[in-house]
């Protein structure tokens, strides 16, 4: 395995760092999108350590942001927790839940949005759930040429869902 990876994107070095770093603190929504499944929706950097997003303030660990300064969040699959509605920082229906074997992933619609979020707890298609944010699973990139390209779970169809969709095309 390397110790340094160098992640390229038209010929351009986007990012160099070791595998940790890159997954942890992407530099942009391109590199959050090509290491791993990643959620990233628009926010504004209100001040240090404070983001805005889908109608709430969260807090975060970054800085060095101009006060109100437009950003891209990122937020893993695998670092958002779900809690009662009412509990809930953002609050969703859940669309899809496929059982992934050590956990359930889930898209679930904030907003309009559809967030990705893997599970280890018991989740149910049509369930209005809340969802919790702590705030080192909160990650800031500046805005970039590819934002608002990824992210985005509107489109996420299970592979497993379009072979069998195939085979029993097929079959007809």
């Amino acid at each position: 395995m390397s110790d340094t990876i160098v992640v390229m994107s038209e010929g351009k070095i986007q990012q160099i760092g070791s595998p940790t770093d890159i997954y942890n603190e992407p530099e942009n929504a391109f590199v959050a999108d090509f290491i791993g499944e990643s959620n990233i929706v628009d926010g504004v950097m209100l001040e240090d350590y404070r983001v805005q997003f889908g109608g709430h303030v969260f807090e975060c660990l970054d800085t060095g942001f101009v006060p109100n300064e437009p950003v891209d969040v990122v937020v893993r699959p695998e670092d958002v927790d779900i809690v009662p509605v009412e509990k809930g920082q953002l609050n969703g229906l859940v669309t899809t839940v496929t059982f992934m074997g050590v956990h359930n992933e889930a898209i679930v619609d904030i907003n309009g949005f559809k967030w990705m979020i893997q599970t280890t707890d018991p989740v149910e298609e049509g369930a209005h759930i809340g969802i919790e944010l702590e705030p080192d699973a909160i990650h800031i990139m500046k805005k970039s040429k590819y934002s608002g390209m990824f992210g985005d779970y509107s489109s996420f169809s299970n592979e497993l869902d379009e072979l069998s969709e195939v085979g029993s095309e097929e079959e007809e």
